[in-house]
């Protein structure tokens, strides 16, 4: 029987979510803060105190590490188990307070360094799961960081678990702590050689039992426009400013559709995330999602079009239209391999656990390790709320996600 503590992992989370580790947007260095590597070294430290002596942490704060295979056969794949150390950079992470509210009894829990902020089952139903049992919340002015280091306590404890048990027989375990996820940058300096897997599974979901073999396919979009720029003293019938011109494109996009606040399920969208510039030169950044290239296809399409025709109006100004490939969707890989998703439904269910297939509405490290070599689908933590002060997660979905792993790397042993 795998029994995994859902206090031992609430401490291990605790003792990890206390560090900062947010990771910077507008920073061009790897990592892109350097705080990201003080829990990548405490993690390095932690898995040679276990025995795994040929962990390993990189300049760029990336942490390997391999449990060797202790089973006869020898053709098992190498399976590597993935989480970021990074949390977002949406909502503070500095001073993070954790607290384990051990026995959650329904009512609703009004966080104590901002009274304003109150968690209950009416803002976050899937609270009523985990009455009489353990719960994490932070304290109220910043977000907890269960953004990964859910995933990273689980594979942590995953890992204790097979060097304390021995005769749980599997192959090659690889284990990867990324930093940057959140920026997009996750796997920009990995080394995939170094690694050495052949599978690979993220630990970065949300609810316990859920399955995530699809994303978003993403772009990146800037319009540039150029005005007409002269003295404003002389500039009647001569000026077109820039900036109002990047004003009228944004009020030409659709109110009601095509934007994230009003698409959900498999409905993509086009977002603005920046406008930035002056009279003479102005440029609106946006990101583009859809699950189908055909998609992404049509969204630029439609995007360039808008843009054009609000352009026309104004006499004398021009605009360049610029895309750029971010990430596709994992399952155009995932559907060529599918035993790596169908092994992970198996492991979910081994863990009593109702498996939940389902499409994010966003992308993981995974999407791009599956286009670099090595399929990857996305595996429940737990977390709830993410990237906010009410984020919290329930200590039996980490123990459960930690269980998840050992029963899917015995898995792969059985039918190899």
């Amino acid at each position: 029987m795998i029994n995994i503590s859902p206090d031992s992992i609430a401490d291990r989370f605790m003792r990890y979510v206390q560090i900062d580790t947010q990771s910077e947007p507008t920073s061009t260095a790897h990592p892109t803060t350097e705080k990201q590597k003080d829990l990548s070294k405490l993690l390095h430290r932690e898995l040679l105190g276990m025995g795994i002596t040929n962990a390993t942490t990189d300049e760029y704060g990336y942490v390997y590490a391999t449990i060797p295979g202790n089973s006869d056969k020898k053709n098992i794949p190498a399976i590597c188990f993935c989480a970021h150390v990074d949390t977002a950079p949406d909502c503070s992470g500095s001073n993070v307070k954790p607290i384990h509210h051990r026995y959650y009894d329904g009512s609703d829990i009004v966080l104590p360094d901002d009274n304003t902020q109150v968690l209950s089952a009416s803002n976050s139903p899937y609270l009523k799961e985990h009455i009489d049992h353990g719960i994490i919340t932070a304290s109220g002015l910043t977000l907890l960081g269960a953004d990964d280091k859910s995933g990273v306590a689980a594979i942590m404890e995953a890992a204790l678990f097979f060097i304390q048990n021995p005769a749980v027989k599997h192959g090659d375990i690889k284990i990867l702590f990324t930093p940057d996820e959140e920026v997009g940058q996750g796997t920009a300096k990995v080394d995939m050689q170094k690694l050495g897997a052949q599978f690979g599974y993220t630990l970065d979901g949300g609810e316990a039992g859920s399955l995530e073999d699809e994303t978003f396919s993403a772009d990146g979009a800037v319009i540039t426009i150029h005005g007409v720029i002269v003295h404003p003293g002389y500039a009647k019938d001569k000026l077109v400013n820039a900036l109002k011109v990047a004003g009228a494109v944004l009020d030409a996009l659709p109110k009601n559709e095509w934007s994230p606040e009003t698409t959900e399920k498999r409905e993509g969208f086009v977002h603005p995330t920046a406008v930035n510039g002056i009279a003479e030169k102005a440029t609106i950044q946006f990101i583009v999602r859809d699950f189908t290239n055909e998609g992404l296809a049509a969204h630029h399409n439609r995007l360039k079009a808008i843009a054009e025709n609000v352009v026309a109006q104004f006499p004398g100004a021009t605009m360049e239209y610029a895309a750029q490939e971010q990430y596709r969707n994992m399952k155009e890989v995932l559907n060529k391999y599918p035993h790596v998703a169908a092994y992970a439904e198996e492991a979910i269910q081994r863990a009593d656990l109702i498996m939940k297939k389902e499409s994010i509405r966003g992308g993981t490290d995974g999407s791009r390790f599956s286009y670099i070599g090595m399929p990857c689908p996305n595996i429940f933590t737990g977390m709830q709320n993410i990237h906010s002060k009410l984020e919290w997660i329930g200590t039996k979905d980490m123990a459960k996600a930690a269980e998840t792993i050992v029963h899917l790397s015995m898995i792969w042993e059985e039918r190899s």
